[in-house]
């Protein structure tokens, strides 16, 4: 038998054997499952946090919604638009006198050489208004680009059902170093009281932080329902109420010798003031774009939450200040 005869007997006898199919464990099928699962939660865990932490501290300006910027067309004369946004229980007659006209037009306002809006028709500065969201600030640096002054957040009311008043984390360092490098100041607390002893409550706490510190310019009571709050204990507000509260702060900042003002957007005017019957106080206005087209005059405008200042990191509030030039 020669050597190829040999091999064909023993392949005969000795089969080579026939290769098993390889199967995936279910086990291990489940245990990627698991990790994939795991890494995608962990995902959405960390784009979340900046709600959850909203949530658990209440800060409504974290939650504040800016409006749309407004096309740029001269609006229709018109009257106070707060009469068909009152509720129908509400008895009192609403004011038919509308405010004061806004004497300026589209153009009235431009760019100066800082890259920030001035009026010019009469003398006006810029200014910013800032909170702890704004962190660690240059002042001298703020200063130096042209910022001729700011509105500091004293602290702020949460939005929940408890509406626990908060002391803004920056206010003392901001307090202290404006100061030093001598920027004039107002101040504006965040505010989401719902009564006129709630009012006075915010009073009591914003003189307690100011303390022994001068103010150049307003005080406000910046009264906002924060939109991305779940049932904000200020959505039932109505209009006849928030401007009694609106009044009496201003009233009793001026007994205490501050210049109060009101802070609103364009839709708070319409729905949920009386602004004929505040007149006899400072309006600050907050309506994102650089065309002046709201109807009624104002001392302060906030033009974009979007802003960027030499020794702020991150976007910031930036406003034009024209004081009257006279009181009647």
């Amino acid at each position: 038998m020669d050597d190829l005869e040999q091999l064909q007997e023993i392949l005969r006898e000795d089969p080579a054997p026939t290769p098993t199919p390889r199967h995936i464990r279910p086990e291990l099928i489940m245990g990627i499952l698991a990790g994939v699962l795991a890494v995608a939660f962990l995902v959405l865990l960390v784009m979340c946090m900046p709600y959850f932490s909203a949530g658990k501290n209440e800060d409504p300006q974290a939650l504040r919604r800016p409006e749309p910027p407004l096309l740029l067309a001269e609006p229709e004369a018109q009257t106070d638009s707060t009469e068909s946004s009152e509720p129908a229980e509400e008895e009192t007659t609403p004011p038919t006198i509308p405010p004061e006209a806004n004497p300026y037009g589209r153009l009235h306002f431009q760019y100066n050489r800082s890259n920030y809006l001035y009026c010019t028709e009469q003398p006006s500065y810029a200014g910013v208004d800032v909170s702890a969201f704004q962190g660690d600030i240059d002042w001298q640096k703020v200063k130096d680009s042209g910022i001729s002054f700011a509105m500091l957040r004293l602290g702020y009311r949460g939005w929940g059902k408890k509406g626990t008043l908060v002391e803004d984390e920056y206010i003392q360092k901001n307090l202290e170093k404006t100061e030093a490098v001598g920027l004039p100041i107002g101040a504006y607390f965040f505010s989401q009281a719902t009564s006129i002893q709630e009012v006075d409550e915010e009073i009591e706490f914003m003189l307690k932080i100011l303390g022994d510190y001068t103010l150049s310019l307003p005080i406000v009571l910046d009264w906002e329902i924060p939109g991305g709050a779940e049932n904000p204990r200020t959505a039932n507000m109505d209009p006849r109420t928030l401007t009694e509260m609106q009044k009496h702060f201003c009233q009793e900042m001026e007994k205490k010798g501050f210049e109060p003002m009101i802070y609103f957007n364009w839709t708070q005017s319409s729905n949920l003031l009386y602004l004929s019957e505040l007149e006899d106080y400072a309006f600050w206005l907050a309506l994102y774009q650089d065309r002046m087209v709201y109807p009624w005059h104002v001392e302060m405008w906030q033009y974009t939450q979007s802003g960027t200042v030499p020794g702020i990191q991150g976007p910031v509030d930036i406003n034009v200040y024209m004081p009257k030039l006279y009181k009647q």
